[in-house]
């Protein structure tokens, strides 16, 4: 595994929760991060079937736009019952073609449950796949992944996405329940960063 020496990183999101994050994360390693807003990119078309391709599209578009080495992150909820969707395509499924409403998304998986007779209780992950990429092309790869069932009605008003309706293994309450602290310590994206973290700073 190749260990990261450079003193700047580009993270592929416009987000600016997740930026702050990985700042935050990478701090003690005398990194300077810079997001995707800030270095005026546009989001690259997902045309991949997995998380692993996604990500890798992001932080190659990042990468050929700035010279930078740059991490992106593919995420989303694999429901067992269902096959594993919605998968790549969880961001997908609460599209209206007027902004996100994941209020729709969990009521259509919790639907697609119930028409399947879906047995309880009804396993799901959350995943995130994060690619760092450096200018030569090479890539690192890491996975985090959170086990945990699907309920309904939804729960909380923390969170987001499908966060409401997703008890990860070991708890009682859903993500949405859950305060900001304890989700981040233990979320597939956080498992997905120590990962790395681990490999190429240690």
């Amino acid at each position: 595994m190749r260990a990261f020496t450079d003193k700047r990183l580009l993270v592929a999101t416009h987000n600016a929760g997740k930026l702050a994050e990985m700042r935050a994360l990478l701090a003690p390693y005398g990194v300077e991060v810079t997001g995707a807003a800030e270095a005026g990119l546009s989001e690259p078309v997902e045309t991949e079937d997995s998380f692993l391709g996604n990500a890798r599209i992001k932080a190659r578009a990042a990468v050929e736009a700035t010279g930078l080495p740059v991490l992106a992150d593919d995420s989303g909820i694999c429901v067992d019952g269902l096959g594993g969707a919605p998968g790549v395509y969880t961001a997908d499924w609460a599209e209206t073609g007027e902004g996100r409403d994941f209020g729709m998304a969990m009521a259509r998986t919790w639907r697609e449950l119930e028409e399947r007779a879906a047995p309880e209780p009804r396993s799901a992950q959350f995943r995130c796949t994060l690619v760092l990429m450096w200018p030569d092309g090479h890539d690192e790869a890491f996975e985090g992944v959170l086990p945990g069932r699907v309920v309904w009605p939804p729960r909380g008003a923390e969170g987001h996405g499908y966060d409401p309706i997703f008890m990860p293994e070991g708890h009682e309450i859903t993500l949405g329940e859950m305060a900001p602290e304890l989700k981040n310590s233990l979320s597939h994206r956080a498992r997905a960063v120590a990962q790395m973290i681990g490999g190429i700073f240690a």
